[in-house]
């Protein structure tokens, strides 16, 4: 089955928490393509019931393909946060059950792992997986200014080296960002992820980081070296923007073409408003 106004196979969308899979939604509306969205329990935001979808435990598994296959999608799109689950507290149907050995397995491994051993679920059941970033399109960090403001000389070199750091510790499989400032690492993202690493950054002693009157450091964000970009590609949006004022740094940034951009809009404008840069660092 393909979306009539599109001609594009009718997508499946896992949606976790944040906004990303809202955003994807709202694509795939605003292009005509037919979306069914499968609800992750405990994560997926309210918004999402807008559109065609149902409900599923993490474990449902099998659930979750026959649902798949009975709407008639054929591509499916992985978004949004997940916790890494208690695997002994998941409650696993006949299928789940069967493929949760290799899962645990491989997140003994490291998230990455664990990300591509879901994916190829999907894969080796027929899907096409399709990435968020791809679905969006456009909506990626170009080069350069995102706003009104640009980084000054030791403004950048912070973000620099915070991307620095963010691919380093990806090599690691910890996370996907890091704050510096005035040359000095403040803080790595590992499992809380970004918004609250923020929120630490900004309980560290004030000579350590800025304030608002006076703005220091950057956030970096980029996608770790090892893991498959079709899924978990970061993202930051207006919300990355305010807890990052509130942690007195001067701006954030990532690698061009590397980084998804959430409500453009309202990410440009929070960032004017407050001050702070938006910068698309050239590879």
């Amino acid at each position: 089955m393909t979306s009539q106004a599109s001609g594009t196979p009718k997508l499946a969308l896992i949606a976790g928490s944040g906004d990303l899979p809202i955003r994807v939604a709202q694509r795939c509306e605003t292009e005509g393509r037919e979306v069914f969205i499968i609800r992750l329990k405990g994560f997926a935001d309210a918004h999402l019931h807008r559109w065609p979808g149902q409900d599923f435990g993490m474990a449902e598994i099998g659930k979750i393909l026959k649902a798949m296959r009975a709407e008639g999608c054929r591509a499916v799109c992985l978004a949004g946060y997940v916790n890494r689950p208690d695997f002994k507290t998941l409650k696993p149907d006949l299928k789940g059950a069967s493929l949760l050995p290799g899962i645990i397995a491989a997140a003994s491994k490291g998230d990455d792992a664990l990300l591509r051993k879901i994916l190829s679920v999907f894969e080796d059941e027929g899907f096409a997986v399709e990435g968020a970033d791809d679905i969006l399109g456009g909506e990626m960090l170009a080069a350069g200014a995102l706003g009104r403001v640009a980084p000054t000389a030791e403004q950048l070199a912070d973000l620099k080296k915070a991307l620095h750091v963010a691919e380093k510790s990806g090599e690691l499989d910890i996370g996907q960002g890091a704050v510096v400032c005035d040359g000095l690492v403040l803080a790595v993202e590992a499992q809380e992820g970004t918004d609250e690493m923020l929120r630490r950054v900004a309980g560290l002693p004030a000579d350590l980081r800025g304030s608002f009157d006076f703005a220091r450091g950057a956030l970096g964000k980029a996608p770790k070296p090892i893991q498959d970009l079709r899924v978990d590609m970061p993202v930051i949006g207006p919300t990355t923007v305010e807890l990052a004022a509130a942690a007195g740094l001067a701006g954030i940034g990532g690698f061009e073409g590397r980084l998804i951009v959430i409500d453009h809009e309202g990410l440009v404008e929070a960032a004017d408003r407050l001050g702070l840069f938006v910068w698309g660092v050239e590879r």
